[in-house]
């Protein structure tokens, strides 16, 4: 009922949608947020009323669309984790039954009002939070709400069902009237003269609980009160005129994402993505979590969803109506200045020597070892950096990266690179030796990504605008190379790049060097250490008996597509017979084999 009421309300709902975007999808974004609940509930019906919530919530979770489907998700997740909260307490309850009652039903509503307020970063009053809040009957108003005939409820002996529908009709009649004065509390739906699209949305699923809870539906189970008529679309102001766009007229794109993450990683997730943008709304739990916000900067949003976790259904949308209406540059900001040799001088004048060519749109440099690796790189459109040959002063790079393919202190028992790896000065050089506007820096691993991030701090000081993708193999640095697009805005491109990357896993087989402890023990000379995202997670004997164990470990997660890159130690006709036993043991598995030629790792493998 719920869903056909947001369906009924949908072109209206879009039509008064004037924050914190104005970008008419609110009522779609209900929409496709219930569908998403009642496609879950359809596919694992409970046999109460805990499970019945359980499955919405986690579809609603797992679908949830825009900053109004955000909160609803997180609504039917607080009532859903009230309800099973009571059915364990029956379970406990000798002789006890479940009582579905209007005081449950309260507490049900209290609980995720509590919880939509906690994940929202910034709660605004005359939106879809405080219709919410307001739904809310008083704890003491359930023992003296009316039902049809104006009796007095369950501790006057009135049925728990009769209770529960009592307390609906309240909350729904409660949240119309706070609905009515939404009109005020903003100044955009003031101007507009409309109220809030998420809070209307919102009245209208009250409305088909109430219902769903009666015997005859509520003639005015939907919208408002009698009001006056609402303006139409097409008369309404655009939200950065109002000075809204995005609560804090700075956004520019919606960023969503699930994510699987600790509760820790989230809380400093919410902290980091609080100051990159505004309309932050972050929900779920126990490991599994949806993000949105609104920000300039959406590669930076999905690199730290990376940092905290796994991202996956990563769903980026340009806010065109935010104010900005399309254009690359933000009101009131200069353009990005084009890097100059005069530029490159001030920043690093004993590093630029000569000028790569005509100059570049936007650059992209990765580090790489090997000759194969190079020459790959390189045809694909690449600045590439030797981390085996690079020419380095100490005082550039401290902490030297790992092999090949891993990052952070060397591994025990694993060859370490000749050289620690670029430094911050060769690295800026590079990028303005191509004197592009724009960079993009694929360090490959973990202990070149402060080196990376470094050199685009000095960059953004020359007028550069460049960004890091935070690559931690060298698999990862190709996957983000692939899906590369020079002709896309600058944004764009980075978030493409950095999805991709952050879908690839990354594991290598190396010789050890020496006797050592490992994180899967201890290692021998001679050794083969099998490593799965940068870490030892097997020891055999011989190379090819580890690495099958290794892809196999790391396809049992799934995938679509593996790399494989031999290098200058890889046995002869190892990568072949990898990629058959791909071929015939996982169906729809694509295999592609690089000779990247390097000297440590001796096989590196992708997962996409």
């Amino acid at each position: 009922m719920a869903l056909d009421a947001l369906r009924d309300a949908r072109a209206e709902l879009d039509g008064i949608n004037v924050f914190p975007v104005a970008d008419g999808d609110t009522g779609s974004n209900l929409c496709r947020t219930m569908e998403a609940a009642a496609r879950r509930l359809r596919e694992a019906p409970g046999e109460s009323a805990a499970a019945a919530l359980h499955a919405m919530s986690h579809g609603a979770l797992l679908g949830a669309c825009g900053n109004s489907g955000t909160i609803l998700a997180q609504l039917l997740r607080g009532m859903a984790e009230e309800y099973a909260a009571e059915e364990r307490a029956v379970a406990h309850r000798p002789g006890g039954d479940e009582v579905l009652d209007g005081a449950l039903l309260r507490r049900a509503l209290a609980r995720a009002v509590a919880g939509a307020y906690e994940a929202v970063a910034r709660p605004v009053e005359g939106t879809m939070l405080s219709v919410a809040a307001a739904a809310v009957p008083p704890p003491l108003a359930i023992a003296t709400t009316a039902v049809d005939d104006g009796t007095a409820s369950a501790s006057a002996g009135v049925p728990a069902a009769e209770e529960a529908l009592a307390v609906a009709r309240d909350a729904h009649a409660r949240a119309r009237t706070a609905l009515v004065a939404t009109r005020g509390q903003l100044p955009a739906l003031t101007e507009a003269g409309v109220v809030d699209a998420g809070g209307q949305g919102l009245v209208a699923v009250l409305g088909a609980l109430a219902d769903a809870l009666a015997t005859e539906p509520s003639a005015s189970s939907g919208g408002l009160p009698a009001e006056p008529e609402q303006r139409p679309a097409t008369d309404l102001p655009d939200a950065g005129a109002a000075g809204l766009g995005g609560a804090t007229g700075i956004a520019e794109y919606e960023v969503m994402y699930l994510l699987d993450a600790s509760d820790r990683a989230v809380r400093g997730l919410r902290t980091k993505l609080a100051e990159l943008g505004d309309s932050l709304v972050v929900i779920g739990g126990e490991g599994l979590w949806n993000v949105h916000v609104h920000t300039r900067d959406a590669g930076a949003a999905v690199e730290m969803g990376i940092e905290a976790g796994r991202p996956h259904r990563l769903r980026i949308t340009y806010l065109e109506d935010a104010g900005h209406h399309g254009q690359p540059e933000h009101p009131g900001q200069p353009p990005i200045p084009r890097c100059e040799p005069s530029a490159a001088a001030a920043v690093a004048a004993d590093s630029v020597d000569t000028l790569d060519g005509p100059a570049r749109a936007r650059a992209v440099v990765t580090m790489v070892t090997g000759d194969g690796l190079e020459d790959l790189c390189t045809a694909a459109g690449a600045t590439v950096l030797r981390t085996d040959l690079a020419d380095i002063a100490p005082e550039d790079f401290e902490a030297p990266g790992g092999g090949a393919n891993g990052g952070g202190a060397p591994r025990p028992g694993t060859p370490v690179s000749a050289a620690p790896g670029p430094g911050v000065t060769e690295l800026t050089a590079a990028v303005l030796r191509t004197r592009a506007p724009e960079a993009v820096l694929l360090p490959n691993e973990a202990g070149l990504r402060d080196v990376a991030g470094e050199a685009a701090e000095r960059l953004r000081s020359a007028g550069v605008r460049a960004a890091v993708i935070p690559t931690r193999a060298v698999v990862q640095g190709l996957a983000a190379l692939a899906v590369h697009e020079p002709a896309s805005r600058f944004d764009e491109d980075v978030v493409a790049m950095t999805a991709a990357a952050g879908a690839t896993r990354y594991g290598e087989v190396s010789v050890a060097d020496r006797r050592s402890w490992t994180t899967a023990g201890v290692c021998q000379a001679g050794d083969a250490l099998g490593l799965v995202d940068g870490d030892v997670a097997l020891i055999g004997r011989e190379v090819e008996e580890t690495a099958v164990a290794v892809l196999d470990r790391m396809l049992a997660a799934g995938g679509e597509l593996v790399t494989l890159v031999r290098g200058t130690r890889t046995p002869t006709g190892l990568t072949a017979r990898l990629a058959a036993r791909v071929r015939d043991g996982y169906l729809a598995v694509d295999t592609v084999v690089y000779d990247g030629r390097q000297e440590t790792g001796t096989l590196l493998i992708g997962v996409e």
